[in-house]
């Protein structure tokens, strides 16, 4: 997959499967990855990241149930056409999850909130060009 070069932290704490997840989401948000768009093979990229294949399947089968993509049997996996559903009220909460746990960690490495702002705001304009 052109749009996202896949890559794990093994310093962050969060597992390998989760930080698969996030980087497809962040790819389908930021528009690397559009709807209809193939992954992978789980074997691929388990090969390619020197992970365990079930860690890999983990992360697609969860993607799978919320709706992130589409398994075609014999074909692939595929970005959803639709997007994920949920109540307003659990996006919210879910957001506010994902802003925290980017504080924390940019607070650990030292940066502060302002910096993280501007990071933000620079990835955005980026994503904006795209």
């Amino acid at each position: 997959m052109d749009g996202v070069p896949f890559r794990l932290d093994t310093g962050s704490g969060v597992p390998f499967y989760r930080q698969v997840i996030d980087q497809v989401l962040l790819a389908v948000a930021d528009g690397r990855l559009k709807p209809g768009v193939q992954l992978p093979t789980v074997r691929q990229l388990a090969v390619d990241l020197s992970v365990n294949l079930n860690t890999i399947a983990r992360a697609y089968r969860e993607m799978e149930i919320r709706g992130i993509v589409e398994t075609q049997q014999g074909t692939g996996t595929f970005v959803a056409h639709r997007k994920p559903e949920k109540k307003t009220a659990e996006r919210r909460k879910a957001l506010e999850r994902h802003v925290d746990q980017f504080l924390t960690t940019a607070a650990s490495q030292g940066f502060t909130i302002e910096e993280f702002a501007e990071a933000l705001l620079e990835r955005t304009e980026e994503a904006g060009r795209r």
